[in-house]
């Protein structure tokens, strides 16, 4: 049985039949999680970012790559929170709880959304990304993701990327309820492959 494209729920993404919206945690944390995605990313139906911006209540999405709407990250730098690009440069600090205890403030995650090379020219181009800290997650397991090939043997899938870094900066308990819907995402998604 083949599904058409207009067939999805517009919240989890999933093809009818396969919605797990009753099942998505609404988290509260005081790690604000910010999503700076292509436009281009936007329309996949496996993008994953978006479903973590369902699970977490204080996060948003910026959509970058139109020319007519440019974006901004200036007004993320205020005096009481502390903002950290989460993307693999060569000249990242591993996010762990030593490099997070040199400032206590709450923080401010940014996470570059797109093909590997549009996330790495996000913080060229977006202005006030080139001020923010930049982090890269420690080694970890695989993803679980297989809908869409990696182009590093670490990658993740962003909701993946982003559940870590919230276990790491605040909470493993939110991080084990994220990854337990991504496991429910991954498992559905193979159902729907075998219809």
């Amino acid at each position: 049985m083949r599904f058409r494209r207009n067939d999805r729920c517009p919240r989890c993404r999933m093809h009818a039949g396969f919605c797990f919206c009753e099942h998505i945690p609404r988290i509260d944390l005081r790690t604000r999680v910010l999503l700076m995605v292509h436009r281009t990313e936007v329309r996949k139906p496996s993008a994953t970012g978006p479903l973590a911006l369902e699970v977490l209540a204080n996060s948003e999405m910026r959509v970058h790559g139109f020319p007519d709407a440019p974006i901004t990250a200036q007004d993320l730098f205020v005096p009481d929170r502390r903002v950290l690009l989460v993307f693999p440069k060569p000249d990242a600090a591993v996010l762990s709880p030593a490099f997070l205890s040199a400032d206590p403030r709450p923080l401010t995650l940014v996470f570059p959304d797109g093909n590997w090379g549009q996330a790495a020219r996000m913080a060229r181009r977006i202005p006030g990304l080139a001020q923010a800290e930049t982090a890269v997650l420690p080694q970890g397991s695989p993803s679980n993701w297989g809908l869409r090939k990696q182009s590093r043997s670490d990658g993740l899938s962003t909701f993946e990327a982003i559940a870590r870094a919230v276990g790491i900066a605040e909470s493993r308990s939110a991080q084990a309820q994220m990854e337990s819907l991504f496991a429910l995402m991954v498992q559905r998604t193979q159902q729907g492959w075998l219809r």
